[in-house]
């Protein structure tokens, strides 16, 4: 059962500068950070996460941070940005999220201004919201998540983010978009709207497995930008994630990846290449081969003549041990480009594997 905390200041809101990006401090000139931000970190799929909205430009350049087996940060309010890189240094020591968070405030004179919520590398939770930082502001800690918000329209904002996160099933950065969408629509940031970001990491994460960036995704100035924070999302999950999860051992991975794979396919309507390369990803690993199948299939109702769909078809069908049809499908795909190696080299696999049989 998860715990649930609120803190909250009333404080006077000191007069704003219409269209301004950042309220300055005078006597620091450190900018407010004005915002509502989600960290959490997913036990199953071992990712941390960050999802942040703000109207300052560029919020995902100074609130979120992150570093796979070790956790994630975000800092904000009177924003001491050095919170972000000396908070994951400090867990990649070994230091507990709340270990963390004491010894960066007891190190930083100006601390009741700030804001931070910290995850670490077991999923624990932290977070803060110093005395003087700009009504309304507030945190909820649960299992493995913190949400904290400042210069808010209200507490609505992070009870309906933290209710939109634990509502919402399939990836750690989707939950995350999706709470901010929640936030956002319960009010979001007082000011206005201008910027946000999601930003997750998973060990050889990042694209072809180079890196741990998962998902890195920021919209540094828009009209709408926690919309057009989702609607890229929506093609990142399909080209980026599905990738790394088809590719992975992992069970919540493994089921992750019908869901997007739905998805996508609800989104794509009439899009035949669509279909086909869904499809193909899921077949050559065997994964759904049902699933697959049908997809191919109509794939090639919508494009009867294309070639490579009629391969496709082939692999599903290889892919559901039915190699009689594989044999089938590949030989009309040779019949429209005989000189295809690769095609030619499937109907041996396929025939290889039926006399097999």
């Amino acid at each position: 059962m998860r715990t649930r905390t609120i803190l909250y200041a009333t404080l006077i809101v000191t007069a704003l500068c219409s269209g301004c990006y950042a309220v300055i401090n005078s006597q620091d000139s450190e900018p407010v950070t004005a915002t509502f931000s989600i960290v959490a970190y997913d036990v199953e799929t071992r990712e941390w996460g960050v999802a942040v909205a703000s109207k300052v430009l560029a919020v995902g350049y100074i609130v979120p941070w992150a570093q796979a087996g070790v956790g994630a940060v975000a800092t904000q309010a009177m924003v001491n940005v050095s919170f972000g890189p000396e908070g994951v240094a400090l867990l990649e020591e070994g230091h507990s999220a709340e270990d963390a968070l004491d010894e960066l405030l007891s190190a930083d004179e100006g601390c009741e201004e700030r804001q931070i919520g910290i995850v670490d590398v077991n999923g624990i939770p932290a977070a803060f919201t110093g005395t003087e930082t700009l009504a309304w502001s507030g945190h909820v800690i649960g299992d493995h998540y913190t949400v904290q918000g400042n210069i808010l329209t209200g507490e609505d904002v992070l009870v309906e983010m933290e209710r939109a996160y634990v509502d919402t099933e399939g990836p750690l950065a989707r939950r995350l978009v999706e709470a901010l969408k929640a936030g956002e629509a319960a009010g979001g940031d007082s000011r206005g709207k201008e910027s946000a970001a999601v930003f997750v990491v998973k060990e050889n994460g990042g694209y072809q497995g180079v890196d741990d960036r998962l998902v890195d995704i920021r919209v540094d100035d828009h009209a709408e930008p926690v919309a057009e924070l989702a609607r890229i999302y929506d093609m990142w999950e399909v080209h980026f994630v599905l990738p790394i999860y088809l590719d992975s051992n992992g069970v919540k991975e493994q089921e992750y990846v019908y869901g997007i794979v739905e998805r996508a396919i609800g989104e794509g309507g009439d899009n035949a290449e669509l279909h086909n390369a869904m499809a193909w990803e899921l077949a050559v690993r065997k994964l759904y081969p049902d699933e697959a199948l049908e997809m191919a299939l109509r794939a090639n109702e919508l494009a009867p003549d294309d070639p490579n769909i009629m391969d496709t078809v082939a692999e599903a069908y290889y892919a559901a041990g039915e190699y009689g049809n594989a044999v089938e499908w590949e030989r009309k795909a040779l019949a429209i480009d005989p000189e295809n190696a690769f095609f030619n080299e499937q109907l041996g696999k396929f025939e290889e594997a039926l006399a097999g049989r």
